[in-house]
């Protein structure tokens, strides 16, 4: 190929080494907000993989995967060089994370075939029952009704259901801060309204 069709860089067209995991978790734990979104792009897939694997819940592994970002964030501080590479670390975290996720639900499901045990043993006078559940729904579609729009609906979507954040941001076609934001200031409206304790 002749001196005409060679393709030739200027100095400041030289492309920038992109940095190592290692250099940009350092800069986080300086508070670097520009290397930790350089740190999230390399590390979010990686992290999101082992979590779906432990917890077998995509939803789930998300809201671990967010964790762990936001755990990566506050502690990036920790990370020591010797003990091992920057995406060990990390991964470390999720796997940790999701491994708690993980017997947190299986707690969970115990208390309530513990409770469901204790619950066979007690009268139960299934009239009164049946009659104080209706009055109960009552009250919560009296107090939905006192939410705005939005926050009616993004709780009706996530609680009843199932959506997660992202798909109720999705469906409304709003940020998905927005609809965290909605859900959290009618649920404590909801609080309010039905007289449940703090």
């Amino acid at each position: 190929m002749g001196e005409r069709g060679r393709l030739r860089l200027q100095p400041d067209e030289v492309p920038a080494a992109v940095p190592s995991a290692e250099e940009l978790l350092r800069r986080v734990a300086a508070g670097d907000e520009t290397a930790f979104a350089s740190l999230y792009d390399l590390v979010a897939g990686p992290v999101l993989g082992l979590a779906t694997r432990v917890l077998r819940s995509h939803a789930q592994a998300e809201e671990v995967a967010q964790e762990v970002l936001v755990e990566v964030w506050r502690k990036a501080t920790r990370y020591e060089p010797e003990r091992g590479s920057a995406l060990s670390w990390v991964l470390t975290i999720a796997h940790r994370r999701a491994v708690d996720r993980v017997r947190s639900h299986q707690a969970g499901v115990d208390r309530e075939e513990r409770a469901g045990l204790m619950d066979v043993r007690r009268p139960f006078d299934e009239v009164t029952e049946s009659a104080l559940a209706g009055l109960e729904q009552q009250r919560v579609r009296q107090c939905l009704s006192a939410l705005t729009d939005l926050q009616r609906e993004s709780i009706v979507l996530a609680y009843y259901n199932g959506y997660t954040y992202p798909e109720v941001a999705e469906v409304l076609k709003v940020a998905p801060g927005t609809v965290k934001t909605r859900i959290r200031d009618g649920l404590i409206r909801l609080r309010d309204c039905l007289g449940v304790d703090r």
